[in-house]
C-alpha cells in the first residue's frame, strides 16, 4: 500500500498535493508521531494536537522562505517529519539524534531555537521587521499555546507588534476547550468572512468615511465589538492593534486552509485563534493529556502501564511530601509554581491546601515577586521551580527578594543535566548565578534524606535560600519522617583518606565515594555552596596535599570557584582540581551516558585525578 507520507521529503511536496488528499496525509502523520514517540519517548499529546495545523501552515505558506516560529517547540514532531527528518525520528531525543525541540543548526525550517515558553511572538516580530527593513516580501508566523500566552513577554511583544506595519501572523493554539465557545459551521463561516479581503477593505473604507463624523465612528466601532463579542471572545487582541480572526477548529483543514489563505493576503499584524485538542486522534491521550504529555516508551495498543516494581522516591516526590508536612506544621507556608504543578511535585499539596497553593501560569518573573510580596506580609513562600526556569526570574530574584533580604525558599528541581530535554532545560548554572547574590544561601543535598533536611533548614532561615536537587531518584536514602533541619553552612567528612580530599556538592557525593575507595582519598560532603564551611575547609586543606572539587553544575563561577576564592582568602595555597560541567552547552541524551562523557562518574573522577597527579597510587599499595 502506498503511503502519502513516503512521498514527502519537504513542504514543497505537501504543496504539490491536491487539497483533497491533505486529510489523508494528516492521518498518516498522526500515526507516524504515535509510532515514533511510543518507541523513543517524548512529547505526545501536544504533537497529536497540532497535526492539521502543521499541514495547513506548510501547505499555505512558502516555507522556509516564510518563517514559522513554534513557541516552546514541544509540538513540532509533525513539523520535523514534513521537513525531511522522518527517517531520523527513531533517534529523537537520543545522543547525537534529533532534538525534541526546533534547532537552527538541525534544519533550515527550524527558524528559531526554542525550549522555553513565550518567545515566539518576539522572535517572529523580529523576523518580520527584518524582512521589512531588507525590502523582502515574506511572512512570519508565531504559533503560541494558550498556556504560553500567560507570560508577560508574550504581551510585551503583542504591544509592540500592534503598532508595526509588517507581515506578522500570530496563531493562538487554544487547546483548553472550556475557555472557548463551541466551534461550528457559523464560526467557520465568520472566520473566513473576517479574514477575507472584502471584509478588510470594507472595514477600512467605513472607518475613513465615519471618521468625518466622530460620534458615528465611535458608535460603529462599539457595534462591531459587540457583534463580534456574540460569536468570538472579547476583542482584547484588537486593542493591541491586531485584526482578530476566529476561533476556528484547528483540526478542520477545510476551515484552516481557506482562512490562512485569506490572511496571507492581508496587510498588517493578524491574529488567528484556533481551537485544538491535546492528544487528538489517540483516545488514551485525549482522555488523559497530562499523563501522555511526555511519556516514556509504551505500546500504543495498550497505553501506559504502571510498573509493579516499587520505585525509589524521586527528589521531586521528596519535596512534595516535605511541602505537605511542613504546611501541616506551619500555616504561614504558601506554595507557588509557574505552571509546573505536576512536574514540581505539588499535586498533593494543591489537593490538601488549595487556599495556600498558587499556580501563576508561565510567569516566572511574577512568581518570584509574588513570593516577595507575600514574604513582606509575614507568610513563608516556597517557590517550586526548575533550575532552568529560575533564569527567567533573575532580576526579580536579585531586586525584589535578595535586596530586601526576604525569607523565600526556592526549591530548584532539575538541577544539573536533564537527559533527553537537553541544553534548553539543563540546570547547569544555578550555583553560579545564585551564590554571587548577597543575602542568598545555596544548599546542595547529596541524597533524598538530606534533601528533606536541607529544605527544613532553608525554611527555618530569615533570608532567601535555594535548595537544588537533580531530576529523578538519587542514592535511595529513605528520608526521615521528621522535619529536623541541619546546621546552616556546615558540611561533613564522609570518608577519611590520605593525600587527596574530594569536596563534593550535591549528588556527586556517591560517585566520589566510589572513586575514593580506589584512590584512598578523603571525601567531604560540603552540603552548602554558600555559605561555605570555611572552618572545615581550612582543616581539610591543612591535612591534604591536593584538593578536588566536584559538582553537577558549571565549573565557571560554581562551587569549585567558591572553594578557590575561600582558600585564597584564608591564605591557603593548595593544588586544586575543579571537576564539573564544561563551558559548553551539553546536548540531549541518556543522563548516565552524558555524565560519563563529562567525566562525572566514578571512573571519570578517578581518571581525572590520576591525570592531574600521576604519582597517586591505588588504595592498599
Amino acid at each position: 500500500m502506498t503511503h502519502l507520507l513516503d512521498s514527502i521529503q519537504s513542504p514543497s511536496d505537501v504543496r504539490q498535493l491536491p487539497r483533497g488528499e491533505l486529510n489523508h496525509l494528516a492521518q498518516e502523520l498522526r500515526q507516524s508521531v504515535l509510532d515514533n514517540v511510543s518507541k523513543t519517548g517524548g512529547h505526545l499529546s501536544s504533537n497529536l494536537g497540532t497535526v492539521e495545523l502543521t499541514v495547513a501552515l506548510h501547505y499555505v505558506f512558502n516555507t522556509p522562505d516564510d518563517r514559522i516560529v513554534w513557541d516552546v517547540g514541544h509540538q513540532t514532531y509533525p513539523h520535523k517529519i514534513l521537513t525531511g527528518r522522518a527517517a531520523r525520528m527513531p533517534t529523537l531525543r537520543q545522543l547525537n539524534g534529533l532534538s525534541g525541540f526546533p534547532r537552527r543548526d538541525e534544519s533550515e525550517y527550524d527558524t528559531f531555537g526554542v525550549g522555553h515558553s513565550s518567545t515566539s511572538i518576539s522572535a517572529a516580530l523580529g523576523m518580520a521587521l527584518a524582512a521589512r527593513q531588507k525590502g523582502e516580501s515574506r511572512h512570519a508566523v508565531a504559533v503560541i499555546g494558550d498556556g504560553a500566552m500567560t507570560a508577560g513577554m508574550a504581551f510585551e511583544a503583542l504591544n509592540h507588534a500592534g503598532v508595526e506595519d509588517c507581515k506578522l501572523l500570530v496563531i493562538l493554539n487554544d487547546n483548553d476547550m472550556s475557555i472557548s465557545p463551541p466551534v461550528g459551521a457559523l464560526n467557520r463561516y465568520l472566520a473566513q468572512l473576517m479574514s477575507g479581503r472584502f471584509y478588510a477593505a470594507a472595514k477600512e473604507g467605513a472607518k475613513q468615511v465615519l471618521k468625518a463624523a466622530p460620534p458615528l465612528f465611535e458608535l460603529a466601532k462599539r457595534f462591531e465589538e459587540h457583534a463580534k463579542g456574540m460569536v468570538v471572545p472579547a476583542t482584547l487582541f484588537e486593542k493591541f492593534g491586531f485584526n482578530y480572526i476566529g476561533p476556528i477548529d484547528g483540526h478542520d483543514l477545510e476551515s484552516l486552509i481557506p482562512t490562512l489563505e485569506n490572511i496571507k493576503q492581508l496587510d498588517g499584524p493578524q491574529f488567528l485563534h484556533v481551537v485544538t485538542k491535546k492528544g487528538q486522534g489517540y483516545k488514551l491521550a485525549e482522555a488523559d493529556p497530562v499523563a501522555y504529555h511526555g511519556p516514556g516508551k509504551f505500546d500504543p495498543a495498550v497505553g501506559l502501564v504502571k510498573s509493579s516494581a516499587v520505585p525509589k522516591p524521586t527528589f521531586t516526590q521528596v519535596f512534595g511530601q516535605w511541602l505537605c508536612d511542613m504546611a501541616e506544621q506551619d500555616e504561614r507556608l504558601v506554595g507557588i509554581t509557574p505552571a509546573m504543578r505536576e512536574g514540581s511535585g505539588m499535586v498533593a499539596f494543591h489537593k490538601r491546601f488549595p487556599k495556600r497553593y498558587y499556580d501563576v501560569g508561565i510567569a516566572e518573573q511574577h512568581a518570584v515577586t509574588l513570593a516577595a510580596g507575600m514574604a513582606c506580609e509575614g507568610l513563608k513562600p516556597v517557590v517550586a521551580i526548575y533550575s532552568t526556569f529560575l533564569q527567567r526570574g533573575y532580576d526579580q530574584l536579585i531586586h525584589d527578594v535578595a535586596l530586601q533580604n526576604l525569607p523565600v525558599v526556592f526549591a530548584l528541581d532539575r538541577s544539573g543535566l536533564v537527559g533527553a530535554d537537553g541544553a534548553t532545560h539543563a540546570g547547569a548554572y544555578d550555583i553560579a548565578f545564585t551564590r554571587c547574590i548577597p543575602n542568598m544561601s545555596v544548599a546542595c543535598p547529596a541524597d533524598e534524606r538530606e534533601c528533606r533536611q536541607l529544605l527544613s533548614t532553608a525554611y527555618a532561615q530569615n533570608h532567601p535560600v535555594t535548595v537544588r536537587y537533580p531530576r529523578g531518584a538519587g542514592a535511595g536514602m529513605q528520608p526521615d519522617a521528621d522535619l529536623q533541619p541541619l546546621p546552616l553552612g556546615k558540611g561533613e567528612v564522609r570518608r577519611k583518606g590520605k593525600t587527596t580530599a574530594i569536596l563534593t556538592f550535591g549528588s556527586m557525593l556517591y560517585p566520589a565515594l566510589e572513586a575514593a575507595e580506589v584512590l584512598d582519598a578523603t571525601v567531604v560532603n560540603m552540603r552548602w555552596a554558600k555559605p561555605l564551611d570555611t572552618e572545615l575547609l581550612a582543616q581539610v586543606a591543612g591535612d591534604h596535599e591536593q584538593i578536588v572539587t566536584l559538582e553537577e553544575g558549571c565549573i565557571m563561577g560554581g562551587a569549585g570557584s567558591a572553594v578557590m576564592e575561600a582558600l585564597q582568602s584564608l591564605g591557603l595555597v593548595r593544588q586544586v582540581l575543579q571537576l564539573g560541567l564544561p563551558d559548553e552547552f551539553i546536548e540531549h541524551g541518556d543522563p548516565v551516558k552524558l555524565l560519563s562523557m563529562q567525566g562525572l562518574d566514578a571512573a571519570g573522577i578517578e581518571r581525572s585525578i590520576r591525570q592531574r597527579w600521576p604519582q597517586m597510587r591505588p588504595s592498599g599499595s
